[in-house]
């Protein structure tokens, strides 16, 4: 037997070319181009040496070739058409004059897999400014802030819409041109898909000794016989297979063409799901403090952003109470101070009239409800102060929640008094505290700065003004920073300002009677962040389709295996195996290799059967043939004992 790979140097057996042609005239095999021990061998070393004897006589015998010879060599007919549903490439060509024309080759042009990928790398780029340039429908804020330090730059942006980049005119036009092109390419490719599942794999070709990976042999079992063992063999390593005239026909690796298309259309879920994100979505940050709670409602947020078509409608109905917050710390070695258990236990209820249930939320463990999903993301303290006026009467007491400065919780912030306050003259004035907070205090000579997150030595910093908070122009000012444009500080009797440190339960006196200020304790608060984000599970099952199908499409590789089965001129059945793969790959000649070893087993080669009995003789009217005669000794290639 012999085996041909389309890489390597040609041998087969010198004596048999004649038959292996079906000729019957001695002329010598087209097949042996090159060999494979992939298969089960049945040349001797000698034969193979003779190969560019058996070259040289082919085309000696052979005689000249005609024009619609040459032709047919290279025409395989269908069993030569492309493993894939990828459009073929056609010569170029200018597009017919005319609209249609015209209209035809741009469509060829957008649907067409390079502008696909063009589309999308230019979509990725398009997509930069977005990530470093401040976007107004995330924050206003940012957005007012470049206007205002860029006055040149500022107004282009603004023309070129770098200020909502995901709801600009250009943005839009990408998105959409790369919609209709993975749509268009993949449509058709689809059908063209299905067709070939519905199908069956094509007969073989007129000459299997063009294929890459060839095989054949000589035997003496009946060509139906030798055809369905070939069946049953194909079949087994789940080939679909049928006979297809004197052949039978296979076809595998169809997994890979369906990785192909479901790695583009998981691309276009994955659009789909990311565009009706970025319309819907909503997100917004409350910051409660323990025993205060929270209603899913616009006005209760204290920061919030959407998507272009959001509406309040979208928001889901519901509201919790921050009962307690409970977190722990590492108190020794290197990683001293880090949070090892943030805990937040609230109690929610879904709807106007829902029922109250308890939970906790912690850290990516968010509590969800419906398409919405609270997560817990900052924590701080929030010192209780009660402020009383010059005649004792109480003008302020709550929580005031500080900001963390650090991974040791030192807060800083602003306490502010807007409304009944009176002075020692009567005069109604606004107070201000600029306040920092240390949950453990280093204690006198110490940095001021606190040693440890936890609530060990807790000491409030408070820093008194008197006059005008600003607060009633009308512009919008933050919680946490104190304007002091319109502020005096109090002065002690040294005209220094005023400044105290206060532990839980100290008082603090303003000075020239005008008040008291008391450290009641501590409360602790937690930030959380509300979002509501459509698309985001399609996302993700896109995502993960998009994998597995660019796997399938890479190491699954789609082939054809033809095995004919023919008696020749002298009754004696010639066997060809060949196989056909979409690309380069040793895979095709090594599983050729494995089907011919598993059908020679069923019909070994004449050179075995003669070894094997000696007394027999092949027809008289082959005597005057090449054959080698049964009398003479072949020495089988290695496995051929088998």
């Amino acid at each position: 037997m012999t085996t041909t790979d389309s890489g390597r140097e040609a041998s087969g057996e010198r004596e048999n070319t004649a038959e292996r042609t079906g000729s019957g005239k001695g002329r010598p095999a087209d097949a042996a181009r090159s060999t494979d021990r992939s298969g089960p061998p049945g040349a001797t070393a000698a034969d193979r040496d003779s190969a560019s004897a058996a070259t040289a006589d082919r085309s000696s015998a052979s005689g000249p070739t005609s024009d619609s010879d040459t032709a047919a060599d290279n025409d395989l007919g269908a069993a030569g058409s492309q493993l894939s549903t990828a459009p073929q490439e056609d010569a170029p060509h200018l597009p017919s004059l005319g609209v249609i024309g015209w209209a035809r080759w741009f469509w060829r042009q957008l649907t067409s897999m390079r502008i696909a990928l063009l589309l999308l790398f230019m979509l990725s780029l398009a997509a930069i400014p977005g990530s470093l340039i401040p976007q107004s429908g995330q924050d206003e804020t940012k957005v007012a802030d470049f206007m205002e330090r860029h006055d040149t730059l500022g107004p282009v942006y603004e023309k070129l819409g770098l200020f909502h980049v995901y709801g600009s005119v250009w943005f839009s036009a990408i998105y959409i041109l790369l919609f209709v092109s993975l749509i268009g390419c993949i449509v058709p490719r689809t059908w063209q898909f299905v067709g070939q599942l519905r199908g069956r794999p094509p007969g073989a070709p007129k000459r299997l000794t063009r294929l890459p990976a060839y095989a054949t042999w000589r035997t003496t079992a009946p060509p139906e016989e030798v055809r369905e063992v070939a069946l049953k063999a194909l079949r087994k390593r789940r080939f679909r297979a049928h006979l297809v005239g004197d052949a039978v026909a296979a076809e595998k690796g169809y997994l890979r063409e369906a990785g192909n298309l479901a790695f583009h259309v998981a691309l276009i879920v994955m659009l789909i799901a990311f565009a009706w994100g970025q319309l819907y979505r909503s997100e917004g940050n409350k910051l409660i403090v323990e025993g205060d709670g929270f209603a899913n409602t616009l006005t209760q947020y204290d920061d919030f952003k959407s998507g272009n078509l959001f509406t309040a409608e979208d928001l889901n109905p519901f509201s919790f109470d921050l009962k307690n917050f409970r977190g722990t710390y590492e108190t020794s070695g290197p990683n001293k101070g880090t949070p090892r258990i943030y805990e937040a236990y609230i109690d929610y209820a879904v709807g106007a009239d829902g029922k109250e249930r308890s939970t906790k939320i912690e850290v990516n463990k968010p509590l969800e409800i419906g398409d919405s999903k609270v997560y817990l993301v900052s924590h701080g303290y929030a010192p209780v102060i009660t402020v009383r006026d010059a005649k004792g009467k109480v003008v302020f007491s709550d929580a005031a929640p500080l900001l963390p400065l650090d991974s040791n919780v030192t807060s800083s912030g602003a306490i502010k008094v807007m409304d009944g306050y009176t002075n020692a003259q009567g005069k109604r004035e606004q107070l201000g505290f600029q306040a920092f907070f240390l949950p453990s205090y280093g204690g006198k000579n110490t940095a001021v700065v606190s040693q440890f997150p936890a609530l060990l030595n807790p000491v409030l910093n408070l820093e008194p003004y008197h006059g005008d908070l600003g607060v009633d122009s009308g512009v919008p000012q933050s919680v946490y920073r104190l304007e002091k444009r319109k502020l005096k500080a109090y002065k002690d009797s040294e005209g220094a300002t005023v400044r105290e440190n206060l532990k839980p339960g100290e008082t603090m006196k303003l000075p020239g009677g005008n008040g008291t200020v008391t450290f009641d304790g501590v409360k602790e608060w937690a930030g959380f962040q509300v979002t509501q984000q459509p698309g985001s599970g399609w996302a993700l099952g896109g995502a993960i389709t998009a994998i597995l199908g660019l796997a399938g499409s890479l190491f699954i590789q789609r082939r054809r295996v033809w095995v004919r089965a023919v008696a020749g001129p002298d009754g004696v059945t010639v066997v060809e195996m060949a196989g056909l793969g979409r690309s380069e790959s040793a895979k095709v000649p090594e599983e050729l290799g494995d089907l011919a070893a598993a059908v020679h087993d069923e019909a070994p080669t004449v050179v075995e059967i003669a070894r094997a009995a000696p007394a027999a003789r092949l027809p008289a009217e082959n005597a005057g043939s090449n054959s080698p005669s049964p009398q003479t000794p072949a020495v089988p290639s290695e496995g051929a004992e088998k």
